[in-house]
């Protein structure tokens, strides 16, 4: 006799067989191409991260009467609305100075020498807010939407629901410094969704990726052999054992490392660039040289259709001695990310790259008392802050958005960053309200809880 016991053990059997292999279909290519929600204007996104907090009003956006105030006291009472702490503070002008770049007249510190050839490829925005004034929890929600980590980052998002242009390489790869910026590995995770779809660090010195060669003696065919026989091993498991879906990543993961074997050594040698591409990136002089060759890794990496590319470059938490900080991540950054923007429009992919710099927060109009101006420097302000894009259908030459007199705050097109966020899937053909996933009882998106496309910055 078949007891229920059984005979609801059976059906559930049969279900999971036939989930199953619509599972292992699936899985055959999980990061192929798919078509975009709309019409895109950039397939592929580079996001330059500063990691640290980079002042607006240092680089972007100059506040002339910070001069007439500098170094009066005051008393600041709001002390969680944008810098660390309330009591005893003085105002902080600019060290630099600021000059209109290009035909379109935007506003750059001095320092950028060379960004200021690019000035009107540039659509620079004033008017972004963040909620959190802590570097990890800002961080995490720049990068994923979400201040308190375990969610998935902008690009695990994108590579989900656009895949990739090249199955031979990781669809979401980051370009960390030597150090991980602060919260890890979580800023690049793949959060709730499939392992599949999480960032992919190449470490900036020695092999990109440890153990990517076989060991000495050990051919292709011996690992594919070898791939072939876990392949079995694993597909037998996974009919036992069909729901934990680790597993199909896993094993998409080894077969991608395999591939990655004879696409990436050629991918990294920029020994194969032009001597004027490498000058023009700055490579070789000793303060342009690893931000240099990462961002020409970016171009080469987008060239070779990777979805989406992170760089994180920090240094920029100047509490004091803002001139001299600031002036170095400046020197390390300008030309690279100048020449990253120029290199792409030559090459004909400006235009279907998306290209974003800024950093979790900016900073704020005043520190407190720490030695004078000398040594003067800003805390952090999540009401007001600097991000600029370009290519991939923004807005070109223009400035949006504004800060107050002091930049304490925005008050110019407004937006929080989940509103940022809408905007740079909207430009790769993705439409946040639909690009969802069920989560713990409900479907969730990069918005949170949803936003809008700034539409100020777009074309």
């Amino acid at each position: 006799m078949l007891t229920r016991r059984h005979f609801l053990y059976g059906l559930g059997s049969g279900v999971g067989s036939i989930a199953l292999g619509t599972l292992l279909h699936a899985d055959e290519k999980p990061l192929s191409p798919k078509p975009p929600h709309r019409p895109a204007k950039a397939r592929a996104c580079i996001s330059l991260f500063m990691e640290g907090g980079p002042s607006h009003l240092d680089t972007f956006d100059p506040k002339p009467k910070l001069a007439e105030l500098h170094m009066q006291e005051f008393t600041r009472q709001d002390k969680f609305a944008s810098a660390m702490a309330s009591g005893k503070r003085y105002f902080v002008k600019s060290p630099f100075a600021f000059r209109q770049c290009g035909d379109s007249g935007l506003w750059l510190c001095d320092k950028f020498e060379h960004l200021a050839a690019v000035a009107d490829e540039l659509c620079v925005y004033k008017g972004c807010q963040v909620d959190s004034i802590d570097h990890p929890t800002a961080c995490y929600q720049m990068n994923t939407g979400n201040r308190f980590g375990g969610d998935p980052a902008v690009g695990a998002w994108t590579t989900y629901g656009l895949g990739t242009l090249n199955q031979d390489l990781p669809a979401f790869v980051v370009l960390p410094e030597g150090a991980y910026p602060q919260g890890g590995a979580a800023n690049w995770s793949n959060g709730f969704l499939r392992a599949f779809y999480q960032g992919t660090p190449l470490r900036p010195t020695g092999s990109p990726i440890l153990d990517l060669n076989p060991p000495p003696g050990v051919t292709r065919d011996v690992q594919r052999a070898n791939l072939d026989l876990l392949a079995k091993l694993n597909r037998q498991d996974q009919a036992r054992h069909p729901a934990p879906a680790d597993l199909a990543a896993r094993m998409e993961a080894y077969e991608l490392a395999f591939r990655m074997q004879t696409q990436v050594p050629g991918l990294i040698d920029l020994s194969t660039e032009s001597a004027a591409t490498l000058e023009m990136y700055g490579i070789g002089r000793p303060e342009t040289d690893s931000f240099g060759r990462r961002c020409l890794l970016a171009r080469k990496l987008v060239e070779k259709g990777v979805r989406f590319v992170q760089i994180f470059e920090g240094g920029w938490d100047s509490h004091d001695y803002l001139e001299r900080a600031h002036s170095a991540r400046i020197r390390a950054t300008d030309q690279p990310m100048a020449a990253l923007i120029a290199d792409l429009k030559r090459r004909g992919l400006l235009e279907s790259t998306l290209v974003i710099w800024g950093g979790e927060f900016g900073r704020s109009p005043d520190n407190g008392i720490r030695g004078g101006s000398a040594v003067a420097g800003r805390d952090h302000n999540a009401r007001a802050m600097a991000v600029w894009l370009a290519g991939g259908g923004v807005r070109a030459g223009h400035a949006v958005g504004a800060t107050d007199e002091l930049g304490a705050a925005a008050v110019e097109t407004v937006h929080h960053v989940r509103d940022l966020h809408c905007t740079v899937l909207h430009l790769l053909g993705l439409d946040d309200n639909k690009l969802t996933y069920f989560h713990e009882g409900r479907f969730k998106q990069l918005s949170q809880t949803g936003g809008e496309v700034v539409k100020e910055l777009m074309v």
